[in-house]
């Protein structure tokens, strides 16, 4: 099928998908703090403030359009943007996103980047809504996060001559069979791609049978899992460690980590805390919903349980188990915990990143839905540097084992961190590739 009819059809389907997804878009933007008037950015219209901050920005070949999604990928696309400026210092970057909660963290990370850095929501890929992206933003090349391709970016970057890359691209199995079912749309857009920058070696074939030639993939490694850059902010440590005195959890008491949890998981496992706490009663929970505006359902929920539980940013006075109703924190909070459960792995389905729990040298567990990231699952499990348990039953069974032997959780965590160490340069690899 030819460019001009993938697009057609795309097209035609893509207003009939926006008008479903509205309501469910409106109701989230309200939950996570989203603005009406920023959804004019979703149209390419901006500010007359953004606009002034743009035109700040070094123009020609020092000035480039980045786009990560949501929290996970803008984590990725901070780091390798530092080390594109660190690189590059007469750098200017314009990083859109999707969501409300990754647009938090971008601009708490651009308040950093002494104006090298402005953060946009994403425009919607509706036709001459990227040409008009384009023409404000007037970027040399775009960089694309991991896995969102919009073909009517794609194809108007291309009939300016503005190369696409996509970066830290990873592609399942299952995704890869779903892309083929709809090849005949897909392929035309994914063969405009300038480059493909790989997480894993066997992506290279993958994305060549979508079309993309094979001399414009490069296996670079995974940005997330390179230990450059993945250790944690020392002042925010700090600040939460401020924040576990102030809960009255001392620094050498256990503490059990619950990251990025999904509905009624929460439940399930401050249950099971509360039994291990009969065999470790210093056992102290921090509780990291992949939703903060769950928070207060999440109290009421856990309090009706018998669960005394406080808010992070609501602390008034000692209590052993925190929910964390704050953004960004995620990473700083893996590195003050002794054991980490990864979230969606037990009653959804695919599962959450381990990577960044794995990289501060932490004994990981997760459940056994962890689909998402199958090739990183295979790898930890191979090289015993995590632990994967059918139910929570076995889990808490796990956990009791690894409280009371600190030695295996020591190894735990220096086994996944050395698995994951092969992946260690791919940031300055992709700053090259696109430098």
């Amino acid at each position: 099928m030819s460019l001009t009819l993938s697009l057609l059809i795309y097209n035609l389907l893509l207003p009939v998908g926006l008008l479903f997804m509205l309501p469910g878009a409106i109701r989230k933007m309200r939950q996570r703090g989203g603005r009406w008037s920023d959804l004019w950015q979703r149209f390419g219209f901006l500010s007359a403030e953004h606009q002034r901050l743009i035109a700040i920005l070094p123009p020609g070949t020092s000035r480039l359009w980045m786009h990560a999604v949501s929290v996970g990928e803008v984590g990725i696309a901070t780091k390798l943007i530092t080390a594109m400026l660190r690189q590059q210092p007469g750098l200017g970057i314009v990083l859109t996103t999707t969501t409300p909660t990754g647009y938090a963290l971008a601009t708490e990370f651009a308040q950093r980047q002494s104006g090298r850095l402005v953060v946009l929501y994403s425009p919607l890929d509706l036709p001459g809504v990227g040409r008009r992206f384009i023409q404000a933003l007037a970027p040399s090349q775009i960089v694309l996060v991991e896995a969102e391709v919009w073909p009517n970016l794609v194809a108007t970057a291309r009939r300016q001559s503005i190369p696409v890359s996509l970066v830290n691209a990873r592609l399942s199995a299952r995704s890869e069979r779903r892309f083929q079912q709809l090849g005949f749309l897909i392929k035309p857009v994914f063969s405009m791609l300038h480059q493909v920058l790989v997480q894993e070696p066997e992506d290279v074939a993958r994305w060549t049978a979508l079309a993309v030639p094979a001399e414009r993939i490069h296996h670079t490694g995974s940005i997330k899992f390179d230990p450059q850059g993945a250790a944690a902010d020392p002042a925010q440590v700090q600040t939460l460690q401020g924040i576990l005195q102030t809960a009255g959890i001392r620094a050498d008491q256990p503490v059990l980590l619950l990251a990025s949890t999904h509905p009624g998981e929460e439940a399930l496992l401050a249950q099971m805390t509360q039994r291990l706490r009969q065999s470790h009663p210093c056992l102290a929970l921090l509780i990291v919903p992949r939703h903060v505006e769950r928070a207060a359902a999440l109290v009421e929920e856990l309090a009706s349980l018998g669960i005394p539980v406080q808010r992070r940013s609501q602390i008034t006075g000692p209590c052993s188990t925190l929910l964390i109703d704050t953004t960004g924190e995620l990473r700083a909070w893996q590195e003050l915990a002794t054991l980490v459960v990864v979230g969606k792995s037990f009653l959804a389905t695919g599962g959450q990143n381990p990577a960044e729990a794995v990289m501060a040298r932490k004994p990981v567990l997760f459940g056994p839905h962890m689909e998402n990231f199958q090739a990183l699952i295979e790898l930890l499990l191979a090289q015993e540097g995590a632990v994967q348990v059918p139910d929570i039953s076995m889990l808490e069974q796990s956990l009791d084992h690894l409280l009371l032997t600190p030695a295996e959780c020591a190894r735990l965590g220096v086994n996944g961190h050395a698995a994951l160490a092969r992946h260690e340069g791919a940031t300055l690899k992709t700053v090259q590739h696109l430098l």
